[in-house]
């Protein structure tokens, strides 16, 4: 994308966020995450029972080991072919069985008239009580032939994974899914969405975290959250990190209430009570203290985009939103995103020690880093055993924006 492309799409904004935009913007790319199975669990490899009867009788067989095993036996790996022909195997695993016996020999001959058959999991089936039942089946080797084989036991993520599976260990369907993550088409219509104006709000996030810096409030971190609606963008919160504002003795951390993303969910909820409150008369809270959240605006640019109206307030906190942030976020921060039902993030810099979206291991391949090993990344933007997941990008710029420099151990 050009600058007048991108100045184009500016120019189509808001008021409110032109207002916002005090740098020229220039484009970056959006590199989708990887989730935990797609580092590396996506090449798992089990142990399953296999056996061969004639074609003819391979209907009586397959009908036996169905009545015989467990619905889940039956139907595990969906992704590979439960029968196939001596001339479909991989050409090891022909060569090994064609050379056994001479029958073997026989059976792979020309076009043979003999099927191979998946059982099940090694470690799921009694292989001397299946054999002695498959020995009823007319036609069967008079020793019925039982082999355990290795295949993947999670499905390919896509067509050329399928085929290097189908050569290596058994024939193998992809079927258009990624069991992984996030499906292939739905990363790339999400990408599609956002790429025009990313370079927008990752802008407002980078700047509002510098002011925040140069103000003494926090580290130079800062979040943006944004309301897509027929494909219009609208800015809905702009929140800077305040981790050291208002700390009589800051200590190392600072305040982890007043993150940037704590702050900038809590005033999408300021708005949310706002338009539900409308027209009501409300008693002021009264005055504390110390406010642990520091979600009140501290800049000047946080309070232009408070004062605005959320342009859909309806639905759950932060449903469908999206959120643009200059760094990855801790895990306390993720799972607020998580909690809050956000749509989609997009971040800027890695923190590769103590980001809780990255799923590769904490500290590995970064040269700045070597030696840390700060255990295995979590990936909780997509994670099976949590009740909700998103699509989540990492944006490097290819413009002006400078790179925002924050310590590998803070947690952003």
């Amino acid at each position: 994308m050009s600058s007048d492309d991108i100045n184009h799409v500016l120019a189509l904004q808001d008021p409110i966020v032109k207002s916002l935009v005090c740098t020229e913007l220039q484009h970056g790319v959006l590199i989708p995450l990887k989730t935990t199975l797609e580092m590396g669990e996506n090449h798992a490899i089990i142990r399953v029972v296999i056996t061969r009867a004639p074609i003819k009788s391979a209907s009586a067989a397959i009908s036996l080991l169905r009545n015989l095993l467990p619905e889940e036996i039956v139907k595990s790996f969906p992704h590979l072919r439960r029968c196939a022909k001596p001339a479909d195997l991989p050409a090891h695993l022909r060569a090994q069985f064609m050379n056994e016996t001479p029958q073997s020999r026989q059976i792979h001959t020309g076009k043979s008239n003999w099927i191979y058959i998946i059982v099940g999991p090694e470690s799921s089936v009694s292989q001397s009580e299946i054999s002695r039942k498959l020995s009823t089946v007319e036609g069967m080797e008079e020793e019925v032939f039982m082999r355990t084989v290795p295949v993947p036991e999670l499905p390919p993520t896509s067509q050329v994974q399928a085929a290097m599976w189908s050569q290596h260990f058994w024939p193998t369907v992809y079927r258009k899914n990624n069991p992984l993550g996030p499906h292939p088409s739905l990363i790339s219509r999400s990408t599609d969405e956002i790429a025009n104006d990313a370079v927008i709000w990752m802008t407002l996030a980078h700047q509002i975290a510098q002011r925040s810096k140069e103000e003494g409030c926090g580290e130079a971190i800062g979040a943006c959250i944004v309301h897509r609606l027929n494909g219009k963008a609208s800015i809905v919160a702009l929140a800077a990190d305040a981790r050291w504002h208002k700390q009589q003795n800051p200590g190392r951390t600072g305040n982890p209430l007043a993150h940037a993303v704590l702050r900038a969910i809590s005033m999408v909820a300021q708005k949310l009570v706002r338009a539900e409150n409308a027209g009501k008369e409300l008693r002021s809270p009264s005055g504390v203290e110390f406010d642990a959240f520091q979600d009140a605006p501290i800049l000047a640019d946080e309070q232009k985009v408070l004062d605005v109206d959320h342009p859909s307030p309806s639905g759950y906190l932060c449903h469908d939103l999206e959120l643009y942030l200059t760094h990855e976020p801790c895990v306390m921060c993720s799972m607020a995103i998580l909690h809050s039902r956000m749509g989609k993030v997009v971040f800027r810099h890695r923190m590769p020690l103590t980001g809780g979206l990255c799923a590769e291991a904490r500290g590995h391949g970064h040269p700045q880093l070597a030696g840390a090993d700060w255990g295995r990344g979590l990936g909780l933007f997509w994670r099976r055993e949590l009740n909700w997941s998103l699509i989540a990008w990492e944006w490097e710029s290819v413009g002006l924006l400078k790179p925002l420099l924050v310590n590998y151990e803070v947690h952003a």
